[in-house]
Order: C-alpha cells, then sequence, then structure tokens
C-alpha cells in the first residue's frame, strides 16, 4: 500500500516506510520532530516546474505530464521507493496545502503504475 500524508499529520503504525518527497524541508518542522526513514529530495520535481505549476488546480493535467517525463529521465530516484513498496507499506509526505494537487499525489500515481508494470 502507498499512502501520502502532509508532514504535519502525526505518523501511525501502518505507514510503513515514510519518505520526504519534497525537495525543501517542510517549513516549521525541526529535523528531529519528522519521524522520516529517508528524504529523497531528488525525486521531486525540478524547481522550474514546480514554480510554473504553483498548485494551480487547472495545470494539474500538463504538471503530470511534465513530472512524469522528469521521473522517466531518473529512475535511479524512484525505483527505491518502487523496492520497498514491493516489499511492504509506503507513506509519501509532502508539506504543500493543496491535498489534491501536489508531486506526491502525483508520484504515488507514477510509481503504483510502475509496481503494476513490474507485477508487484
Amino acid at each position: 500500500m502507498i499512502q501520502v500524508k502532509r508532514v504535519y499529520e502525526p505518523p501511525t503504525p501502518d505507514d510503513g516506510t515514510r519518505f520526504l518527497v519534497d525537495r525543501l524541508w517542510p517549513r516549521g518542522i525541526k529535523k528531529e520532530d519528522l519521524r522520516v526513514d529517508q528524504w529523497v529530495k531528488e525525486v521531486a520535481p525540478s524547481d522550474a516546474l514546480r514554480l510554473w505549476f504553483a498548485h494551480d488546480p487547472g495545470k494539474w493535467n500538463e504538471f503530470r505530464r511534465r513530472y512524469f517525463a522528469e521521473l522517466n529521465s531518473k529512475p535511479d530516484v524512484w525505483l527505491p521507493i518502487v523496492d520497498v513498496a514491493r516489499q511492504g507499506n509506503v507513506t509519501l509526505l509532502y508539506s504543500a496545502r493543496d491535498t489534491q494537487h501536489n508531486n506526491a499525489v502525483a508520484l504515488k500515481e507514477y510509481v503504483e503504475k510502475r509496481l503494476a508494470a513490474r507485477g508487484r
């Protein structure tokens, strides 16, 4: 199971391995206070894409297309997430206020497609 959570939500026992998938450290959270197994900032969208998107729901489909193209060009950054997801639960942590249109939601879709293509 892959789930997404805001970094401000408390961890739960079913979180499994927790990956922070933002390029920037979340505001207002000390590193020692965030239970995170791995910070994979390289898996986040490029700064240019993040700034262009600006969490505009009208740009969501195009954002996903561009983000997936970025991910396709660097499998070494997302394959570890796929590998862990094959073995157990994974939680993708993000800090955006928009819970429906953010890189963690898009990354979850991307990783689930890779899992299905490789046959869990």
